[in-house]
């Protein structure tokens, strides 16, 4: 065991096997699958940070690695990936055995890379500051407000003076705030029962007032068809803004529509995240942007209720989904699905903290969340000391922050002997095939790349492989080629708004032969 620890405490991987089955049929009569369990973007204070571009295979686009066989006098290194023979870019001309980039030393096998150039081809390099939307449920109770009212004053304090800060809140009717002209408080309010295209959002907000809307082409952002004059009204530095916020949260007061004594509240939820993915994929598509949603209560009204009105009606159980005898369940998961879609297009973020003692549908939401690394925090009340420690745990800085980065997107390479089946965690797939899929799908599959538009400095992802290598190759071959290698790289913008690009290399062997299973066995205990 202690092994394993120390191979994870040096790449922050850890795998099941440490030697792998040399054949598909050794692999397949292994209980336990191929796989390892990696966390991206852990925190080792021995790390490499390089301040320049990494160099990469012509051919396979894997990185420069310890694993690399390098021809010092012809300046040329082999990818032990696809074995493809590179030549070294002449700012490498004094590399020799006694002068060797951080890259190349044995005991770097994951390094990191601080460079804009580091940035991917696919990636989208945000110029925005990070952007902090709250959707605010006020279908509770008065000391429930009063509970949010604090906490979210408390949350703007906290907040990094560059961040940028929106506010929408939401119970019969969704209420977008606008923050950028404090001397007149001013919201623009639309139905809960009805769903708005993103058009129709930006029509109804006064978007295209100064500024004609672009003849062709997609609304995104102030370099595609809006003016940052129209964006700054909605999202405010929080060193500008915060006066105004604390008195629009000073007045906060529970929705002021009456609810029958037989009936629920009138609770958009839907509706109003619905809006809030609207409004952030006009305005900063691709930043660092988090919708941070508090709700106290199941919806009831807008395209995805979890229940009806009615206090008849029960909301659906365990049971119930298990008959699948629930009304509203699929209904709601297709929304939230598509939604989920829509925030991984734009690489944003939802979290979720749900307050209240009935249910509030995180059975149906959770696909919007997972997709999107978001957090989920469940507390009785707004109050409890759980919520309002797990707000402030967001917002810290220093030794024991959360490290919050965003705009992730994670691929892999293998050896030609393995494939990815697929991986489990909070990702969504880039839909990147090639020949290091697998015809087998586990979790996000059927691809080499995904996206994570939220990670921090737990998160990890579990990856399965499948062996297709079917012939046990002879003694003498086996001894001479038993190594295979992974490589994980990971782009992301840290919680300082820096592009960095993670790159951990790892070496195992193969074992095959009828003894293969009893050696994993002994390497397992």
């Amino acid at each position: 065991m202690a092994e394993f620890l120390d191979l994870e405490s040096q790449d922050g991987v850890r795998m099941p096997w440490n030697v792998i089955p040399g054949t598909k049929q050794d692999a397949q009569n292994a209980v336990v699958p191929i796989s390892a369990v990696y966390t991206p973007i852990k925190h080792f204070p021995s790390m490499p940070v390089l301040n320049y571009s990494p160099l990469r295979c012509r051919t396979c686009r894997s990185v420069l690695n310890p694993f690399c066989i390098v021809d010092f006098a012809a300046k040329i290194w082999i990818c032990p990936f696809c074995f493809q023979r590179n030549h070294f870019p002449p700012h490498y001309s004094s590399i020799s055995d006694d002068s060797l980039p951080a890259e190349l030393f044995p005991q770097y096998t994951t390094v990191e890379y601080n460079s804009d150039a580091a940035v991917g081809p696919t990636y989208n390099n945000p110029s925005v500051p990070p952007v902090f939307l709250f959707v605010v449920d006020t279908c509770v109770i008065e000391e429930e407000i009063g509970f949010l009212r604090s906490a979210l004053a408390q949350a703007v304090e906290l907040l990094p003076e560059n961040s940028l800060v929106g506010l929408i809140t939401f119970g019969t009717f969704v209420h977008v705030h606008e923050l950028g002209f404090g001397a007149v408080p001013k919201t623009y309010v639309f139905k809960g029962s009805k769903d708005l295209t993103k058009d129709q959002l930006l029509e109804q907000m006064s978007f295209f007032a100064k500024k004609p809307r672009p003849a062709v082409g997609v609304v995104a952002g102030a370099r595609d068809g809006l003016s940052p004059e129209s964006i700054s009204r909605f999202l405010v530095p929080a060193s500008e803004c915060e006066f105004t916020i604390n008195s629009v949260l000073e007045e906060l007061q529970k929705d002021p529509w009456a609810v029958p004594a037989d009936q629920r509240a009138a609770r958009c939820t839907s509706t109003a995240l619905s809006i809030a993915a609207g409004l952030l994929g006009a305005c900063v598509p691709g930043s660092a942007a988090r919708i941070m949603a508090f709700i106290g209560g199941p919806a009831t009204e807008g395209p995805a209720p979890i229940v009806s009105k009615q206090l008849s009606e029960p909301i659906r159980s365990h049971k119930d989904l298990d008959k699948d005898s629930v009304p509203h369940y699929h209904k709601c998961v297709k929304f939230y699905d598509g939604l989920s879609k829509q925030l991984v297009h734009q690489g944003h973020v939802l979290d979720l903290f749900a307050c209240a003692l009935d249910q509030v549908g995180i059975a149906e939401l959770k696909t919007a969340v997972e997709r999107t690394g978001g957090l989920v925090v469940l507390a009785e009340s707004f109050g409890h000391s759980v919520f309002k420690d797990s707000l402030k745990r967001i917002f810290q800085s220093g030794d024991y922050d959360l490290g919050l980065s965003s705009n992730g997107i994670f691929e892999i390479n293998c050896s030609k002997d393995l494939k990815v089946q697929g991986i489990i965690g909070p990702c969504a797939s880039l839909e990147k095939k090639g020949p290091l899929c697998s015809d087998v799908t586990i979790g996000q599959g059927g691809t080499s790349a995904w996206k994570m538009c939220g990670l921090d400095k737990s998160t990890s992802l579990c990856l399965f492989f499948d062996v297709v290598r079917k012939e046990t190759p002879d003694a003498t071959i086996q001894s001479t080629s038993n190594q295979f290698y992974f490589q994980f790289l990971t782009y992301y913008q840290n919680n300082g708004g820096q592009m960095r690009l993670r790159v951990t290399t790892l070496s195992r062997r193969w074992v095959a032969g009828p003894e293969s299973i009893q050696l994993l066995v002994g390497w397992k205990a």
